[in-house]
């Protein structure tokens, strides 16, 4: 059985983005369609759009504990605060591990929004040497939370 980290790697390296990669992975543990995971997750790839906010991997998994404890509707008020801890432990290991929650930061040589900064993106390898590491770390993390 592969982990988490695993399934969210091998679907990042398929082509879809970082924060759907992340929540498609979680799919089977939320009772999510995956392909509604793909979805819902898709503009947040790349920071947000490929504005390099912060990183897709990170806004996945925030999706994920949101669907896992997250407050819906006619339930306790309790669930948001169980949510935001648990938000904020995966923010700040994620953050121990990579120094930064911004794509921008992570990266630190490139603008995605760009074509140029596409070609820099490529010819470094920033998607083996930085955003794999970062799904992984997301998917790892994951494994243990939900």
């Amino acid at each position: 059985m592969s982990t988490l980290a695993e399934t969210a790697v091998a679907k990042f390296l398929e082509g879809y983005n970082c924060s759907q990669s992340v929540l498609h992975a979680c799919h089977g543990r939320l009772s999510l369609d995956p392909n509604i995971a793909l979805k819902v997750a898709c503009g947040f790839g790349g920071g947000m759009g490929r504005c390099q906010e912060i990183c897709g991997a990170l806004t996945g998994g925030i999706m994920a504990l949101g669907l896992r404890y997250g407050r819906g509707e006619g339930e306790d008020p309790s669930h948001t605060q169980e949510t935001y801890l648990k938000t904020q432990e995966l923010i700040a290991s994620f953050k121990a591990k990579h120094g930064s929650l911004d794509c921008r930061d992570l990266l630190g040589c490139c603008d995605l929004r760009t074509e140029q900064g596409h070609k820099q993106f490529q010819s470094a390898g920033l998607k083996h040497s930085k955003c794999v590491p970062c799904v992984r770390t997301v998917g790892d993390l994951l494994d243990k939370m939900l």
